[in-house]
């Protein structure tokens, strides 16, 4: 169904990112489609469809943008902390 009609998919996608305040990775994660087709979905496809969604997708995707750099440290302290945890477990 999301593969045949771009402009409804662009929609839904909207509407999934408004209520979970979702990224562009877990989108595309959670619907199976690349970040690129999200991305193209969410900012050219809706703009043209529904520019209030548009509007609401945007200010969320910006917050998203802004907090990047902090889910990437905190991804990067979990794993440095798990091989350290695997270390203690396996030593021998």
């Amino acid at each position: 169904m999301l593969k045949q009609q771009p402009e409804k998919r662009a929609v839904i996608l909207g509407e999934y990112i408004i209520e979970n305040k979702a990224t562009v990775r877990s989108t595309a994660k959670n619907f199976g489609i690349s970040k690129s087709t999200v991305h193209k979905d969410v900012s050219e496809r809706l703009k043209k469809e529904n520019p209030l969604l548009y509007a609401q997708v945007k200010d969320i995707l910006e917050i998203n943008k802004q907090e990047r750099h902090i889910r990437g440290g905190m991804a990067t302290k979990r794993k440095y902390e798990k091989i350290a945890e695997n270390k203690v477990k396996y030593k021998y």
